[in-house]
Protein backbone atom coordinates (compact mmCIF):
# COMPACT_ATOMS: atom_id res chain seq x y z
CA UNK A 1 0.00 0.00 0.00
CA UNK A 2 1.17 3.49 -0.77
CA UNK A 3 2.09 5.89 1.96
CA UNK A 4 0.38 9.20 2.58
CA UNK A 5 2.10 12.36 1.46
CA UNK A 6 3.69 14.51 4.17
CA UNK A 7 1.19 16.92 5.66
CA UNK A 8 -1.76 14.57 5.11
CA UNK A 9 -3.56 12.90 7.99
CA UNK A 10 -2.92 9.20 7.46
CA UNK A 11 -5.39 8.22 10.20
CA UNK A 12 -8.09 10.29 8.51
CA UNK A 13 -7.32 8.64 5.15
CA UNK A 14 -7.70 5.23 6.77
CA UNK A 15 -11.01 6.22 8.36
CA UNK A 16 -12.31 7.52 5.04
CA UNK A 17 -11.19 4.39 3.20
CA UNK A 18 -12.80 2.22 5.89
CA UNK A 19 -16.04 4.20 5.53
CA UNK A 20 -16.00 3.71 1.76
CA UNK A 21 -15.23 0.00 2.19
CA UNK A 22 -18.12 -0.37 4.63
CA UNK A 23 -20.44 1.48 2.24
CA UNK A 24 -19.36 -0.87 -0.56
CA UNK A 25 -20.00 -3.89 1.65
CA UNK A 26 -23.47 -2.59 2.51
CA UNK A 27 -24.17 -1.95 -1.18
CA UNK A 28 -23.16 -5.55 -1.91
CA UNK A 29 -25.46 -6.78 0.87
CA UNK A 30 -28.39 -4.79 -0.54
CA UNK A 31 -27.72 -6.35 -3.95
CA UNK A 32 -27.67 -9.82 -2.37
CA UNK A 33 -30.93 -9.16 -0.52
CA UNK A 34 -32.55 -7.75 -3.66
CA UNK A 35 -31.52 -10.92 -5.50
CA UNK A 36 -32.98 -13.15 -2.78
CA UNK A 37 -36.17 -11.06 -2.68
CA UNK A 38 -36.59 -11.41 -6.46
CA UNK A 39 -35.47 -15.03 -6.49
CA UNK A 40 -32.61 -14.41 -8.92
CA UNK A 41 -28.85 -14.89 -8.81
CA UNK A 42 -26.89 -12.01 -7.25
CA UNK A 43 -25.18 -11.31 -10.59
CA UNK A 44 -28.60 -10.92 -12.21
CA UNK A 45 -29.62 -8.48 -9.46
CA UNK A 46 -26.37 -6.54 -9.89
CA UNK A 47 -27.11 -6.28 -13.62
CA UNK A 48 -30.64 -5.05 -12.90
CA UNK A 49 -29.27 -2.43 -10.54
CA UNK A 50 -26.82 -1.19 -13.18
CA UNK A 51 -29.70 -1.00 -15.67
CA UNK A 52 -31.84 0.96 -13.16
CA UNK A 53 -29.03 3.40 -12.38
CA UNK A 54 -28.27 3.97 -16.05
CA UNK A 55 -31.95 4.68 -16.71
CA UNK A 56 -32.05 7.12 -13.78
CA UNK A 57 -29.10 8.98 -15.34
CA UNK A 58 -30.90 9.07 -18.70
CA UNK A 59 -28.18 6.96 -20.35
CA UNK A 60 -29.46 3.39 -20.82
CA UNK A 61 -26.81 0.71 -21.14
CA UNK A 62 -25.88 -1.44 -24.08
CA UNK A 63 -25.12 -5.12 -23.42
CA UNK A 64 -21.41 -4.42 -23.98
CA UNK A 65 -21.36 -1.60 -21.41
CA UNK A 66 -23.29 -3.75 -18.92
CA UNK A 67 -20.74 -6.51 -19.47
CA UNK A 68 -17.98 -4.08 -18.51
CA UNK A 69 -19.90 -2.79 -15.48
CA UNK A 70 -20.49 -6.27 -13.99
CA UNK A 71 -17.24 -7.88 -15.26
CA UNK A 72 -18.74 -10.69 -17.31
CA UNK A 73 -17.76 -12.00 -20.70
CA UNK A 74 -20.04 -11.16 -23.60
CA UNK A 75 -21.31 -14.76 -23.69
CA UNK A 76 -22.10 -14.78 -19.96
CA UNK A 77 -23.79 -11.38 -20.29
CA UNK A 78 -25.95 -12.69 -23.15
CA UNK A 79 -27.04 -15.66 -21.01
CA UNK A 80 -27.79 -13.30 -18.10
CA UNK A 81 -29.81 -10.96 -20.32
CA UNK A 82 -31.74 -13.90 -21.76
CA UNK A 83 -32.69 -14.96 -18.19
CA UNK A 84 -33.74 -11.43 -17.22
CA UNK A 85 -35.73 -11.00 -20.41
CA UNK A 86 -37.50 -14.37 -19.98
CA UNK A 87 -38.36 -13.40 -16.40
CA UNK A 88 -39.91 -10.16 -17.68
CA UNK A 89 -37.41 -7.94 -15.86
CA UNK A 90 -35.78 -6.23 -18.85
CA UNK A 91 -36.50 -5.21 -22.41
CA UNK A 92 -33.93 -5.03 -25.21
CA UNK A 93 -34.73 -2.36 -27.79
CA UNK A 94 -33.14 -0.85 -30.86
CA UNK A 95 -33.97 2.83 -30.40
CA UNK A 96 -30.72 4.21 -31.78
CA UNK A 97 -30.39 5.52 -35.35
CA UNK A 98 -27.93 2.66 -35.84
CA UNK A 99 -30.34 -0.27 -35.49
CA UNK A 100 -27.44 -2.55 -34.48
CA UNK A 101 -27.22 -0.74 -31.13
CA UNK A 102 -29.22 -2.55 -28.46
CA UNK A 103 -30.45 -0.62 -25.42
CA UNK A 104 -31.33 -2.28 -22.12
CA UNK A 105 -34.23 -0.98 -20.06
CA UNK A 106 -36.11 -2.29 -17.08
CA UNK A 107 -39.59 -3.57 -17.82
CA UNK A 108 -42.64 -1.97 -16.22
CA UNK A 109 -43.14 -5.32 -14.47
CA UNK A 110 -39.94 -4.91 -12.38
CA UNK A 111 -40.08 -1.15 -11.79
CA UNK A 112 -42.72 -1.18 -9.05
CA UNK A 113 -41.13 -4.06 -7.08
CA UNK A 114 -37.76 -2.27 -7.33
CA UNK A 115 -39.31 0.96 -6.01
CA UNK A 116 -40.91 -1.00 -3.18
CA UNK A 117 -37.58 -2.63 -2.27
CA UNK A 118 -35.30 0.40 -2.66
CA UNK A 119 -37.74 3.20 -1.76
CA UNK A 120 -37.08 3.11 1.99
CA UNK A 121 -33.31 3.13 1.40
CA UNK A 122 -33.61 5.98 -1.07
CA UNK A 123 -35.63 7.98 1.45
CA UNK A 124 -33.11 7.31 4.25
CA UNK A 125 -30.17 8.26 2.03
CA UNK A 126 -31.90 11.48 0.94
CA UNK A 127 -32.63 12.33 4.58
CA UNK A 128 -29.01 11.66 5.55
CA UNK A 129 -27.70 13.87 2.74
CA UNK A 130 -30.13 16.66 3.62
CA UNK A 131 -28.18 17.14 6.86
CA UNK A 132 -25.26 18.56 4.86
CA UNK A 133 -25.00 21.86 2.98
CA UNK A 134 -24.96 21.65 -0.83
CA UNK A 135 -21.40 23.04 -0.93
CA UNK A 136 -20.10 20.17 1.20
CA UNK A 137 -21.98 17.60 -0.88
CA UNK A 138 -20.46 19.18 -3.98
CA UNK A 139 -16.99 18.73 -2.48
CA UNK A 140 -17.84 15.15 -1.62
CA UNK A 141 -19.01 14.54 -5.20
CA UNK A 142 -15.67 15.84 -6.46
CA UNK A 143 -13.82 13.70 -3.92
CA UNK A 144 -15.69 10.53 -4.97
CA UNK A 145 -15.20 11.36 -8.65
CA UNK A 146 -11.48 11.75 -8.05
CA UNK A 147 -11.23 8.47 -6.08
CA UNK A 148 -13.21 6.59 -8.74
CA UNK A 149 -10.94 8.00 -11.42
CA UNK A 150 -7.86 6.83 -9.50
CA UNK A 151 -9.36 3.36 -9.14
CA UNK A 152 -10.38 3.19 -12.81
CA UNK A 153 -6.87 4.19 -13.88
CA UNK A 154 -5.39 1.47 -11.68
CA UNK A 155 -7.82 -1.11 -13.05
CA UNK A 156 -6.90 -0.16 -16.62
CA UNK A 157 -3.18 -0.41 -15.91
CA UNK A 158 -3.15 -3.46 -13.65
CA UNK A 159 -2.66 -6.89 -15.13
CA UNK A 160 -5.75 -8.93 -14.14
CA UNK A 161 -3.49 -11.87 -13.28
CA UNK A 162 -1.54 -9.96 -10.60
Amino acid sequence: MGEAEPGHDSAQHHRLMEGLRAYGANYTEFTRRFAAWLGVHSTDAAALMEIFYAEDRGAPLSPARLSERISLSSGATTALLNRLERAGHIVRTREHVDRRVVTLTSSPRIQEPARKFFGPLTDRMAAAMSDYPPELLQQFEAFLHHLCGAMETQLEQQDPDT
